[in-house]
């Protein structure tokens, strides 16, 4: 279930589309919160007004089983007052209620720097007044009709069932983030950001043998309007086996179609032999793998042990970044942090302390060369910019340190997925994100997926059941061995990337192209009475 963000209500579809406050209006709120800090003594004062707006509809076969519409708007006030962080929020969105909030805030600072050892030191960041910045949708979601969409969604179902599933539900997510923020720092940023994810899952059952085999979308949320969802023929790429990929719009009905062809196919593929197998992995497989086994590890509060007690610490360190030679995976590997990259989930203009986004490198030919980081956690790293990638979900909540989109560089040199499938003599394809489990360091790990097909001297020779591999994350990468071009670089995502206490959710994407792993362990993980 999406959800829902703090004090969500459930609103109608008309007031989805109104807007409650100008630019003009907003700024003189925030005011109101930085005036009254900094004549409490505060130091450093944020002020984050945010709309979030979510609409969800849910089907099943020919009907529909959910519509829901949900509005939070409220402001969330943190402060530096002694040396300490100091947060509070309100849904009273009012000169009266702003004002009460940030003395709340400035209280609560006072009092927690009684407890603080050291007082906060944050990294500098300009002041860039009055900017704006809109996710560049060409459609927004919220404005196309509820019927239009629920009839896309009936199809979807009905393109399943005709083509031999049992049963098919699909569902549309859409996010609409109306956030403004500012700062004592001279910062007044407003930002419209969008969200959408189409999915389904599609179940065949075989009554004769009482097996049955699901198979869910290869669609990826993206960072985009309802555009995503007009498919055009120069975004889909063809995979084995009959496969079709999307990469920047997706045909929601051909995948279903397509998915209940593979699930039927499932029921009677052959398990996998246990054994050491070459991977050829597709990019939206891949991506889940990245974020797990990269993206969470490298995250600097993990690594200092502030997510211990909920999400586990890292087998990253800072010793093993300072000297420049721990070797994260082969020379095939490059990883790229990136908050500015078109279409992703977690793409905007600045982030939630006003830092402006941009791109980095956290490994570079295999070695390690950084971290994800914000204000007051770099000079723990030697360095005085914040790597831009602080985001709260809610205005109820407060802003901290959050996994950016992450992503493997595509190789340099013309290479399709093709060629790379015809240099195996002994591996398998894996398409699609399946069941995963990591250890509490982000080091060992089991992943399964989609779809497989078994491949044999460069051939596909069928599909397979059961198969997951094993690994830990330095053995792994280092058995990459090649990485397709850009012209097969494609986007995972996830919408509900969970951390904290208490827990908040954020979006992030990973993108990669089909890339080769050799030797890697493959486990059968079929079960039999």
């Amino acid at each position: 279930m999406l959800p829902l963000g703090a004090n969500s209500n459930p609103v109608s579809l008309e007031a989805l589309l109104d807007s409650p406050l100008l630019a003009s209006q907003k700024k003189v709120l925030a005011d109101v919160a930085l005036n009254t800090a900094k004549g409490l003594g505060a130091t450093y004062t944020d002020v984050r007004i945010g709309r979030y707006l979510n609409q969800f509809i849910s089907t099943r076969e020919n009907k529909v089983q959910n519509i829901v519409n949900t509005e939070s708007f409220g402001v969330g006030v943190r402060v530096i007052a002694k040396g300490t962080w100091g947060f509070a929020a309100t849904n009273d969105v009012t000169p009266d209620g702003i004002k009460k909030a940030t003395e709340r805030a400035v209280a609560i600072a006072k009092a927690n720097s009684k407890f603080q050892k050291e007082p906060v030191k944050l990294a500098p960041v300009q002041g860039y007044g009055e900017v704006t910045w809109n996710t560049p949708i060409q459609k927004n979601s919220f404005e196309v009709p509820v019927s239009e969409k629920v009839d896309l969604l009936l199809r979807t179902n009905s393109g399943a069932l005709k083509n031999g599933a049992s049963f098919a539900n699909s569902n549309l997510f859409q996010v609409n983030e109306q956030k403004y923020f500012a700062s004592s720092d001279g910062s007044y940023i407003d930002q419209d950001v969008h969200r959408i994810w189409p999915t389904f899952t599609v179940s065949v059952i075989d009554r004769a043998s009482g097996k049955f085999k699901s198979r869910d979308a290869m669609s990826a949320p993206m960072g985009m309007g309802y555009e995503y969802l007009v498919p055009k023929n120069e975004d889909k790429l063809s995979g084995p086996a009959g496969m079709v990929l999307y990469r920047n719009s997706y045909d929601i009905v051909e995948d279903a179609s397509i998915a209940a062809k593979q699930a039927k196919e499932m029921i009677t593929a052959k398990s996998v032999e246990p054994g050491k197998y070459d991977l050829v992995l597709e990019p939206n497989h891949l991506g889940l793998t990245i974020h797990e086994s990269i993206g969470h590890p490298l995250e600097l509060d993990r690594i200092l042990g502030y997510e211990a007690n909920y999400a586990g610490t890292s087998f990253a360190s800072i010793d093993k970044l300072k000297s420049g030679t721990f070797n994260y995976g082969s020379k095939q590997i490059n990883i790229f942090a990136d908050k500015t990259q078109v279409g992703s989930l977690g793409a905007v203009g600045y982030d939630d302390e006003g830092v402006k986004c941009k791109r980095w490198d956290l490994i570079k030919d295999g070695i390690l060369v950084n971290f994800e980081a914000i204000r007051d956690q770099v000079h723990i790293l030697g360095q005085n910019e914040s790597h831009g990638c602080c985001y709260a979900q809610s205005w109820n909540d407060v802003q901290f340190q959050r996994m950016p989109n992450v992503s493997l560089a595509p190789g340099k040199d013309p290479y399709s997925s093709e060629q790379m499938i015809k240099a195996v003599e002994k591996g398998i394809y894996i398409a699609g994100r399946g069941s995963y489990s990591i250890d509490q360091q982000r080091y060992n790990f089991q992943f399964g997926g989609t779809t497989f097909y078994e491949i044999k001297n460069g051939q596909i020779t069928g599909m397979l059941n059961d198969v997951a591999y094993q690994s830990n994350t330095q053995e792994f990468w280092n058995s990459c061995v090649k990485v397709c071009d850009e012209k097969d670089y494609r986007m995972f995502g996830s919408f509900f990337d969970g951390k904290g206490q208490p827990s908040q959710v954020s979006a992030v994407s990973h993108g990669s192209s089909t890339s080769r792993f050799n030797a890697v362990n493959v486990i059968n993980t079929g079960r039999t009475i």
